[in-house]
């Protein structure tokens, strides 16, 4: 019995015009809506867990059916860097342009944290699959808004050199960040810890009595405010190299 036989209502990979359900209603299969739904499923359980007839399973299709729209996991993968670099190019590039080049960085940094923070199992990602094009940095990975930024510096009077260090430095600045946030925010693995496995350290704390009088402290949520900070120190040290 085939996976549509066994699922009784799941639609036949050999239809031209599958529809599926989601949370919007009865909508057609195709490429958009897999890409959303792998976004999905990798916010919830993880890239790890992501398989072709997992997604499927999500969809209430064959895994087969997926094939139509997109050939692989690896293409899947390459497909929700995409989207979510679209969602970043919707989120910070749709909007007027800022009325000083601080304020303009300032925004973008914001945005791309908003949408990193928003799929903190999706960022990573971004830092790791092959560019559009081999001298992108992550996580500033998207042709059109890397387009975008470097045509907004030019408006502000940044010279092509000046741009150029202003691209790398803010991609650095951003992903140093935001993959440590991230990795704290994305929680642990779903699979399941052996019980005999023990963390490396944990029988010994009481042999660094500084760290551990530190704890409360250390174990504070103060990315944002240190995010703000490193940000603010960038845009002096633009300012600098511009003056």
């Amino acid at each position: 019995m085939t996976e549509g036989g066994a699922a009784g209502g799941r639609d036949s990979a050999a239809d031209g015009n599958s529809t599926v359900t989601t949370g919007a209603g009865r909508r057609p299969l195709g490429r958009e809506l897999i890409l959303t739904e792998a976004v999905r499923f990798i916010d919830q359980r993880g890239q790890d867990r992501l398989t072709m007839r997992r997604l499927g399973a999500e969809l209430s299709v064959e895994a087969m059916a997926l094939y139509r729209y997109v050939p692989g996991r690896e293409q899947l993968l390459d497909g929700v860097v995409e989207h979510v670099m679209n969602e970043l190019y919707e989120t910070t590039m749709t909007k007027e342009l800022a009325t000083s080049w601080p304020e303009y960085l300032e925004r973008m940094a914001q945005g791309v944290r908003a949408v990193a923070i928003g799929h903190p199992r999706v960022f990573p990602l971004v830092a790791v699959r092959p560019p559009a094009a081999p001298w992108l940095r992550p996580p500033l990975r998207s042709l059109r808004w890397v387009e975008g930024f470097l045509e907004a510096l030019a408006k502000f009077g940044f010279s092509a050199q000046q741009s150029v260090l202003v691209y790398r430095a803010f991609a650095t600045f951003l992903l140093g960040h935001l993959l440590l946030e991230t990795a704290t925010l994305a929680g642990e693995a779903e699979a399941p810890i052996e019980d005999d496995t023990e963390v490396a350290g944990t029988d010994a704390l009481s042999a660094y009595p500084r760290l551990t009088s530190l704890s409360a402290q250390l174990s504070q949520d103060a990315f944002e405010d240190e995010f703000d900070d490193a940000l603010h120190d960038l845009i002096k040290r633009v300012a600098h190299f511009r003056s």
